[in-house]
């Protein structure tokens, strides 16, 4: 029957290993951490970064939950549960961890040699945090207590399906990495296999020809490293090797069951090693993410800036944290007004790339005050290279409001979710004059022009994404139709509202969302 674990008091390696954790987990995430333990004369702080407020957790603070443990709770200074979850979870499986070296410590406890390897190991993997310093110390321990000659710990890299050499001690031997298929590899068997081997010197291994037959010179220990999850079946993660006995003997059953219980516990460090690993590069990616949405819509001009020159309201919405979708407004010379949209044909970092690339260049030439065929016959000699490139295409439509003569003239590259609302009577479509970027390189761009009534008339545009995400098939119309029906309306409750139709699009793929409406 298992054993309670002791509490963990800031005098055990286990806490002086957490402490070490928890620091350099604070420090990436620049946040206070408390790991609280109740004891006789009630609550502690048994590892932290700074002396906690309180004389106890607070409301917010984190379980550590596992049979046989003493009660514990983690608590970090931002309130963020994920954070806490994460801490909680890693000193369980270091408590675990405690617990399992006591148990094989009790199993073996015939032979001092090994219950002191066992414990000096479980002292390396509490105390250090990097796994390749600590399996070094622990093959280290490994040769001075069997007398071995060479000691390696492999470990599996999914991403390349190969074994690779996490750390070696001893003389010298084959740097890796060791593909998990193949067959003259001992290693790689014992990884495929997930059973120990014993080989003594001389005893034969089906290898390749250039090891003259396969004859193995030295007595040779290898035994697969696994991991069993709190849910699930064991995996391998990784093989031990040992090579050459100090001793006229070679490796024993005796030998193999040891090294069968380090290889256990060292399975646990790999896997808190992938799982921090893979911790940090999902809070990094999560950060760079969320930190390129904030970018690509500071990209995107603020409706606010242009009161007083015309009635604007305007969104985006990627679909991931950054998308191909965009729209662009300009005052012009003259007391005009430019409006333009696009749609890439693709969303995330690539469309992402392709769209501030299509801003700065429009922005150029709007700016000057050309026309909207220039306009985009120029955008599209300095796109036509990236475009290519990446085999992606955006449509695009840039109007220009000009008051004083009543008109609108706009040049419309496949975009075709571009509609002129008039004060009164039906909407208007305002046709492609060009294909899309991308597909022809045209040397003319052709433009179109429309009455315009200032003050009254409304201009929409949106993206398929707002429209299909409604309705593939009328998702158009419905946006239209809600449009025309209250175009009296301020323009902000009419692109909230254009938002907010719900339909039968939820079947469709996530797109990028995007509208503009403008009264001018």
């Amino acid at each position: 029957m298992t054993q309670p674990v002791p509490a963990l008091t800031r005098s055990t390696p286990v806490a002086e290993g957490l402490q070490e954790l928890i620091d350099a987990y604070a420090r990436l995430h620049q946040i206070d951490v408390w790991v609280w333990q109740r004891s006789d004369d009630g609550w502690h702080v048994s590892a932290g970064t700074a002396p906690p407020e309180l004389e106890e957790p607070g409301p917010a603070a984190v379980p550590v939950t596992a049979p046989h443990i003493p009660e514990a709770r983690v608590e970090v200074s931002d309130g963020s549960g994920e954070h806490a979850d994460f801490i909680s979870a890693l000193v369980r499986l270091i408590l675990q961890h405690q617990a399992e070296t006591r148990f094989f410590g009790r199993e073996i406890g015939e032979r001092y040699e090994e219950i002191t390897l066992l414990y000096s190991i479980s002292e390396i993997l509490g105390s250090v945090i990097s796994l390749e310093a600590a399996a070094a110390r622990i093959l280290a321990e490994v040769i001075d207590t069997m007398g071995v000659q060479r000691a390696a710990l492999w470990v599996f890299d999914d991403r390349s399906d190969t074994l690779e050499l996490v750390a070696a001690v001893g003389g010298e031997g084959q740097p890796g990495p060791i593909p998990v298929h193949d067959d003259s590899s001992i290693t790689a068997a014992v990884f495929r296999d997930r059973r120990p081997m014993i080989l003594e010197a001389g005893d034969v291994f089906p290898r390749e020809e250039r090891f003259h037959g396969g004859s193995h010179r030295d007595s040779f220990l290898s035994v697969p490293v696994s991991y069993t999850p709190p849910r699930g079946e064991p995996r391998t993660v990784g093989v031990i090797n040992l090579i050459g006995r100090s001793v006229d003997d070679g490796f024993s059953a005796g030998d193999q069951k040891l090294i069968t219980a380090i290889a256990s516990q060292i399975g646990a460090a790999v896997e808190n090693s992938r799982l921090v690993a893979e911790s940090v590069r999902q809070e990094r990616m999560d950060r760079e993410m969320e930190l390129a949405h904030h970018l690509q819509l500071k990209l995107l001009p603020s409706a606010d800036q242009f009161q007083g020159h015309a009635d604007v309201a305007a969104r985006c919405s990627p679909a991931d944290s950054v998308g191909g979708d965009f729209y662009h407004l300009f005052r012009l010379p003259g007391g005009r007004f430019g409006v333009m949209i696009g749609d890439v044909s693709s969303h995330g970092f690539a469309a992402a790339l392709i769209m501030a690339l299509t801003m700065s260049a429009v922005a150029i030439h709007a700016s000057e005050g050309d026309p909207p065929s220039e306009v985009l016959r120029r955008a599209h000699r300095a796109l036509i290279d990236e475009l290519e490139s990446t085999e992606m295409y955006l449509t695009l439509f840039y109007g220009v409001i000009d008051r004083e003569a009543r008109t609108l003239t706009y040049a419309n590259a496949g975009h075709p979710h571009a509609f002129r609302v008039p004060r009164s009577g039906d909407p208007q479509r305002l046709a492609t004059t060009n294909p899309p970027f991308g597909i022809v390189d045209l040397d003319n761009y052709g433009e179109e022009s429309c009455a315009w009534e200032p003050g009254e008339d409304l201009l929409f545009l949106f993206t398929d994404g707002l429209s299909d995400a409604i309705s593939t098939a009328t998702g158009e119309k419905q946006l239209v139709d809600l449009v025309a029906a209250d175009r009296r309306q301020p323009v902000d409750q009419l692109l909230e509202a254009a938002f907010a139709i719900e339909g039968d699009g939820a079947r469709v793929p996530s797109d990028d969302r995007t509208a503009v409406l403008v009264r001018a």
